[in-house]
């Protein structure tokens, strides 16, 4: 009874210790909010958002204020028979004007106004892959550090199960059943592991490290899968239909897209910067001064409106070569979005071979377990009826564990295969990161 309510305790306590442990979700919500890559690129985004105000600026009245004050201080001396007083006179004059500039035809105006439309649809795109990546440097630090934990724990595993043998055979030769041999080998198996398992606490340390750089705080106890942990193929089961999905949704791609197209519209602009533009301008000005040369004050308010043409005739051919610049700037756009779109298929294909693929060697690795676990116990029987020796059965168990270690490899190599089929289609959201979360526990 006593052992049973020890091993209650014992149980309750590894759930509630499951319970506080840190979920992938919760690990990428505090990606969100402290790693300073997605910061600058939030950053970026909301810089860029400004360009459209700043397009449309350009397509707006422009106002301007002036005033001025100044004091004079004046002597003359007339020559001749003049009936106007001479001397010193001091006085001060002020005034102030307001000018009105609205833009009726300015074709390179117009452009830019569009052309920042498509920067804005620019930068959106790239906060979309910000946001992908994050969750995907996010799980693969998560599943990096879960690795990491489950090779410290097979070595120690392996190292107490091979410190049994070596104890085994040291009692072996002590009563003459085996050669000093066996306990050699054992010896060599036992300092091997444990300078194994040194290494993978050494990795453990790094990849806690890498997730603490995410998330600005030293990660807590992760969870781990659990039984929820399902092989799901990718659906559509069609490579291809993935491939025409990422063409249509492809955030790269849409960088991509938008660039050509602001290339292009910057042949236009600088094309156009031989035809005129049209203003109307409006002023109103008052000039108030106290004195002057002959002696009288004046109050002087001027009132105009009018249309302004301005026609550049010569820059010095700078327009030409800024239209030509802009021409070759429109083709490399071009290839640099052919580009874009043949490495985004070739990587929408390569996602979806990793994702079926590792379907296909988890099963494969799940068989495998099963068989070295039969070896190890075929192993066991036989050393103790003499038809296997020790070396046999360290070597199944450094089987077993080696393969045990590669599935749990590979089961995280597969979720995260899941993620970059999704980034690559341009579908990786949040709720991709849920649907894997709740085989956590």
């Amino acid at each position: 009874m006593r052992n049973r309510a020890l091993l209650g305790i014992i149980m309750a306590a590894a759930m509630l210790h499951q319970a506080n442990a840190a979920d992938l979700l919760e690990t990428f919500r505090a990606a969100q909010a402290n790693d300073p890559v997605f910061a600058a690129a939030r950053a970026t985004q909301q810089a860029g958002q400004e360009k459209l105000p700043q397009g449309r600026s350009l397509l707006m009245p422009s106002i301007s204020l002036n005033a001025n004050s100044t004091f004079n201080d004046q002597t003359i001396q007339y020559k001749g028979a003049f009936p106007f007083p001479a001397g010193n006179t001091r006085y001060n004059n002020h005034g102030y004007g307001v000018n009105l500039t609205q833009p009726l035809y300015r074709q390179q105006n117009w452009l830019a106004y569009t052309e920042a439309e498509l920067q804005v649809a620019q930068t959106e795109a790239q906060f979309r892959v910000a946001e992908q990546d994050l969750i995907l440097r996010v799980a693969q630090a998560y599943f990096d550090v879960l690795i990491a934990q489950d090779s410290v724990q097979l070595a120690e595993a392996q190292k107490t199960a091979i410190s049994e043998q070596l104890e085994q055979a040291k009692r072996n030769f002590e009563v003459g059943s085996a050669t000093i041999t066996d306990t050699h080998e054992a010896q060599a198996r036992y300092d091997l592991t444990t300078a194994q398992e040194i290494a993978a606490q050494n990795d453990l340390e790094i990849k806690r490290r890498a997730l603490q750089q995410l998330i600005n705080a030293m990660p807590k106890d992760l969870r781990h899968l659990g039984k929820e942990f399902k092989l799901e193929a990718p659906q559509p089961a069609d490579m291809e239909k993935w491939v025409d999905n990422a063409q249509i949704n492809s955030p790269q791609l849409a960088i991509a897209q938008a660039g050509s197209e602001l290339a292009e519209k910057e042949v236009a602009r600088n094309r156009g910067g031989h035809y005129p533009t049209v203003d109307l301008v409006a002023n109103y000005s008052n000039n108030q001064s106290n004195g002057g040369s002959f002696g009288v004050g004046s109050d002087n308010t001027n009132k105009s409106v009018g249309v302004q043409l301005n026609m550049p005739l010569f820059q010095g051919g700078a327009v030409n070569s800024k239209w030509r610049e802009a021409q070759a700037n429109l083709e490399r756009a071009r290839q640099e979005l052919e580009n874009t779109r043949r490495s985004v298929a070739l990587q929408t294909r390569q996602a979806y071979l990793g994702v079926v693929s590792g379907i296909a060697q988890v099963k494969a690795l799940q068989q495998a377990l099963t068989s070295s676990e039969s070896v190890l116990e075929a192993s066991k029987l036989g050393q103790e009826v003499g038809v296997r020796t020790n070396l046999d059965v360290l070597n199944a168990q450094q089987q077993l564990y080696s393969t045990r270690r590669d599935l749990y490899q590979a089961e995280y190599n597969y979720l995260i295969s899941q993620l970059r089929l999704k980034a690559a289609a341009g579908t990786l959201s949040e709720s991709d990161l849920a649907n894997i979360n709740q085989a956590l526990y």
